[in-house]
């Protein structure tokens, strides 16, 4: 066999490891994007809240 040529069955070692950098950046948005729903929800219950009375 051609040793030059690619395996097909292993993945590139850019799509199969990604960087330790952009993942913490990935997990700070997750959740910095979590917080922002969850204050969301609050506001909204405590505008209902408010609405009631």
């Amino acid at each position: 066999m051609n040793d030059n040529t690619p395996d097909p069955k292993q993945p590139k070692s850019t799509a199969a490891q990604p960087s330790d950098s952009r993942e913490e950046r990935l997990k700070a948005a997750l959740r910095a994007n979590l917080m922002r729903r969850k204050a969301q929800v609050r506001g909204r219950a405590a505008q209902d809240g408010q609405e009631d009375e």
